[in-house]
């Protein structure tokens, strides 16, 4: 517990996966459409982060307009969305030389076998609680939370209490009401 605290306190980016993260992994998809389901409270996580100044991007093996709909709601800058991109270490490494950040102040949260090699590198690794055995083994932490019920905002949550920062992200956030 001590460690993860400790490893806590570095992070200066935070990374996503999308499908089995930020959603159930779910498609729901018809003629010329695809819908996916995302958790309010997994969005109000990014508002925090953007009202720290924390940068969040999301790394997804799969392109998906409706991906791409909801990280613009989000206020995601479309620089910081990585689609399309199974062989993810390489924008990993592109976020990581932009920001000129180590591998250790870094957090990343997947779910599946694509996530495997950033979960192996990043200064804190987080899984959902429907990732595959084998990513959870890589994990520092498991949430409680399956991907598309809440999640990234645990790991938010976690990372911001473990570095002190909720109270103050909550002032802001309370600030703009």
């Amino acid at each position: 517990m001590k460690e993860l605290e400790t490893r806590l306190k570095k992070i200066k980016l935070i990374v996503t996966d999308v499908d089995g993260v930020l959603t159930d992994g779910s498609f729901y998809i018809g003629d010329n459409i695809e819908m996916k389901r995302f958790h309010s409270s997994d969005g109000l996580a990014f508002v925090l982060l953007r009202l720290l100044d924390i940068p969040v991007a999301v790394i997804s093996g799969r392109f998906s307009t409706a991906t791409l709909s909801r990280t613009r709601a989000l206020k995601i800058p479309d620089d910081m969305i990585f689609q399309d991109s199974y062989i993810k270490i390489d924008a990993y490494n592109k976020l990581k030389d932009r920001f000129n950040l180590e591998d250790e102040e870094i957090a990343y949260i997947g779910d599946d076998y694509i996530d495997t090699p950033l979960l192996e590198i990043c200064g804190v690794a987080f899984a959902p609680a429907n990732a595959i055995p084998e990513v959870k083994a890589l994990c520092h932490h498991t949430c409680e939370a399956k991907g598309g019920s809440g999640a990234f905002r645990e790991m938010v949550d976690r990372i911001l209490h473990g570095q002190g920062r909720m109270e103050e992200a909550l002032e802001k956030l309370h600030g703009l009401y």
